[in-house]
């Protein structure tokens, strides 16, 4: 593996009584492509929100190029800028275009000046096969293209990892690959991600590897290949027999 980027010791959180994220231990490998997946429930999602400090938790550590999570304040929105984040529901300004959800952060976060952020915006969209609906808005696009504009405005931060949390189960069917395929040239060009999803298909082509949930813990981790055709836990062979029968 290659040196750590992300590494999760010892996290636990709770929400009230329940005990959601159980000694998280978890490294990923800057260029690690690192699929979270489980049943619902299995803290998946808090996971990967814990990671940019959308959601807070009370024990262990984690730390992001060698720095540890800052709680609050200018540290945190500078670590957020490194952390791109994609969620279920594409989250874009809706009173701006497509142009200015892409150029906002780096504009206001980066200092960039609007030339160059427009420039580089419109590489993205290009990048994500959207660049025709600059002038748009996004009640004016598809979901599919909605996540793909989302995308690009993460990527616009030039972050150093980028976090997934269930970035197509808000879409359509017919929308899903459109993303998908954004997603999978992405993992090829190196960048570090952490995807939650159930897309398995997506899971086997571009994860480095997998790492299993269940009741907050990291029940296995292997590769798609060893994972997908050869599970060690009871939990996991149980949860692949009931997504892939289907």
């Amino acid at each position: 593996m290659s040196e750590p980027l992300v590494v999760m010791t010892d996290v636990n959180k709770h929400f009230g009584d329940l005990h959601v994220l159980k000694d998280i231990n978890l490294s990923v490998g800057r260029g690690e492509v690192v699929i979270l997946i489980g049943p619902s429930g299995s803290g998946k999602s808090t996971l990967c929100r814990t990671i940019n400090r959308l959601e807070t938790f009370e024990t262990g550590s984690i730390t992001i190029d060698g720095k540890e999570l800052p709680m609050e304040g200018k540290e945190l929105a500078a670590l957020r800028a490194d952390v791109g984040m994609v969620f279920q529901s594409f989250n874009l300004f809706a009173h701006k275009t497509i142009l200015e959800n892409v150029t906002l952060g780096p504009i206001k976060v980066r200092g960039m000046k609007k030339a160059e952020a427009e420039k580089r915006a419109l590489e993205l969209l290009e990048r994500v096969g959207v660049a025709h609906q600059a002038e748009k808005y996004p009640a004016q696009l598809s979901g599919g293209q909605q996540q793909r504009v989302a995308i690009a405005r993460s990527l616009a931060m030039d972050p150093k990892v980028m976090l997934f949390d269930e970035p197509t189960s808000a879409l359509d069917p017919e929308m899903i690959n459109e993303v998908l395929d954004v997603m999978v040239e992405l993992a090829k060009s190196g960048m570090t991600m952490i995807v939650v999803t159930h897309e398995m298909g997506f899971a086997r082509k571009a994860a480095n590897r997998v790492v299993f949930l269940s009741d907050g813990q990291v029940v296995e981790e292997g590769t798609p290949e060893e994972f997908f055709t050869n599970p060690r836990s009871d939990r996991a062979k149980d949860f692949l027999g009931k997504i892939l029968t289907h």
